[in-house]
């Protein structure tokens, strides 16, 4: 081979060197759970100061949304980029059980020459849905856990709850139906470091103070504030339920609603109602804001390790949550719905290359990950994605334009399409809501049986999928099969 040959290919990879180095870092903090109740998004009764400081040194999607209306959806459509639309996998499918080819998130990152690492709630919490393809390490607490399928298993016999059991004024005179349901109380103090998310947090932080010679991917996955709304103590100081204020809820909210939704919401609403009886609506709403308080400390950790480390000046931090949550708005508690409660959530970016201190208002989805990832950290390209990539708004936040964006429902042709001003919602038996969430933000006036809007809800109506893919493999109809380390899903066998 001649000296110019030689010199050619040496020289590419030197730049081949040169470019990975260069590419940024990413923290990927995910919060389970968690709606628009922190400071980012302007809500004043959390105390969310980590947040709030990541918001200043970064871009904060004021008007972001999920991509799945429940835990399991909405992490699909991430790590697969792709929605529920496409994928079928609208509630609690097995995503890579049906479509093995796609390639996820992680290994995506793993393709582009990255270190990848994940802990916590990330996937699905159960069993058998942690895809562990492309990880250099994924962390559970224990090797029994690996032994039956990865289940994050965050409230144990090995983590702190809080005595008696049930501990909130919702269960203490019943056994729950659901055994953490509506469950709130406080952790003593000193066991803090025992909790799951705060074990996850640490291992994660000890990944940053390693040293890398590749930059990294590093997924957290934070449990918190998912039910139980178990928190150390100081979290729930930080808050007087004596001045805690409620959601505003309007009598007679499910009047105008479709008979089916009417339905299953009245039917809900004796959840809410049987914290009004209890007089402990309040302190509902007080354990959900300590966890978040907590949640917020955990983040505080790993920006402060962040900060102190080598890659401060070259790492990109991603905050979000896989969706909202009511407190009594529409009588309920809880998610699933196609409403703003749900899909509402804290969505924001910081780090080298990206703006400093802009509120970006304009409509996005949590689905726009991938490709922005796709696009900042130069990975190999992903044919079907269906989100957009926000690389130029992080860069450029006023080039930043509104455009719709779909939330599927629980089963093909339901969706909700959302902008700045108006959500319609499409149910898979053609029945309809429309607001204008500008001049109706609580979303109370059904404007779906309105002539005078037809035109906006017809446009709304023609930016959804034309085809919906069917549902894939129901959960119930797979068996989870363990083998030492790995796991698998078979179908089950068929009764004669």
């Amino acid at each position: 081979m001649k000296c110019r040959e030689l010199f050619a290919i040496f020289s590419i990879l030197v730049a081949a060197t040169a470019n990975a180095a260069e590419r940024p870092n990413v923290i990927f903090i995910a919060l389970d759970d968690l709606c628009d109740w922190v400071g980012p998004l302007g809500y004043q009764q959390a105390k969310t100061p980590n947040m709030d400081a990541l918001a200043r040194s970064g871009v904060n999607f004021t008007n972001a949304h999920t991509a799945g209306t429940f835990c399991a959806p909405s992490r699909t459509a991430i790590f697969t980029g792709r929605h529920a639309s496409t994928t079928g996998c609208y509630t609690t499918e097995v995503y890579f059980h049906d479509h093995p080819d796609l390639r996820p998130l992680q290994v995506s990152f793993q393709k582009g020459g990255y270190k990848t690492f994940g802990a916590g709630k990330l996937f699905h919490h159960p069993a058998g849905y942690v895809d562990l393809r492309g990880w250099e390490k994924f962390f559970v607490r224990s090797e029994r856990q690996k032994q039956e399928g990865w289940p994050l298993d965050s409230w144990t016999d090995e983590t702190p709850i809080p005595q008696p059991y049930p501990n909130s004024l919702y269960n203490r005179d019943r056994k729950p139906a659901n055994r953490f349901f509506l469950e709130w109380g406080k952790v003593p103090n000193d066991r803090e470091e025992e909790m799951a998310d705060t074990i996850r947090t640490n291992w994660a932080c000890d990944i940053l103070r390693q040293e890398h010679d590749r930059p990294f991917f590093l997924g957290v996955g934070l449990y918190a504030p998912h039910f139980p709304n178990y928190a150390p103590k100081k979290y729930f100081d930080l808050y007087n339920v004596e001045t805690i204020k409620t959601p505003p809820y309007k009598e007679g909210d499910l009047d105008d609603l479709p008979e089916k939704v009417k339905r299953a919401k009245t039917n809900r609403m004796r959840i809410h109602q049987r914290l009004v009886e209890t007089e402990s609506v309040e302190h509902a709403i007080h354990g959900y804001l300590a966890s978040v308080s907590y949640a917020d400390a955990m983040l505080g950790r790993i920006l402060r390790t962040l900060k102190e480390s080598p890659y401060a000046d070259n790492t990109i931090v991603v905050l979000w949550s896989d969706h909202g949550y009511h407190h009594g708005e529409k009588g309920d508690w809880g998610k699933h719905t196609l409403w703003e409660r749900t899909s509402n959530v804290p969505f924001i970016w910081s780090g080298g290359g990206i703006a400093k201190g802009a509120n970006v208002k304009t409509t996005v989805s949590l689905i726009d990950m991938y490709p922005t990832f796709v696009e900042l950290c130069g990975l190999p390209a992903v044919e079907g994605l269906d989100g957009t990539s926000l690389a130029e708004t992080l860069r450029e936040p006023m080039t930043a334009r509104d455009r719709n964006v779909l939330l599927p429902y629980l089963d093909p042709g339901g969706y909700a399409i959302i902008n700045q001003t108006w959500r319609y919602i499409h149910y898979s038996d053609s029945t309809e809501e429309l607001y204008n969430v500008v001049n109706d933000p609580h979303e109370w006036n059904n404007l779906a049986n309105d002539s005078r809007h037809d035109k906006m809800k017809h446009e709304l109506q023609a930016t959804a999928p034309r085809k919906f893919a069917p549902a894939g493999t129901p959960k119930k109809t797979l068996r989870l099969v363990t083998e030492n380390e790995q796991f698998h899903w078979d179908l089950k066998r068929q009764r004669k």
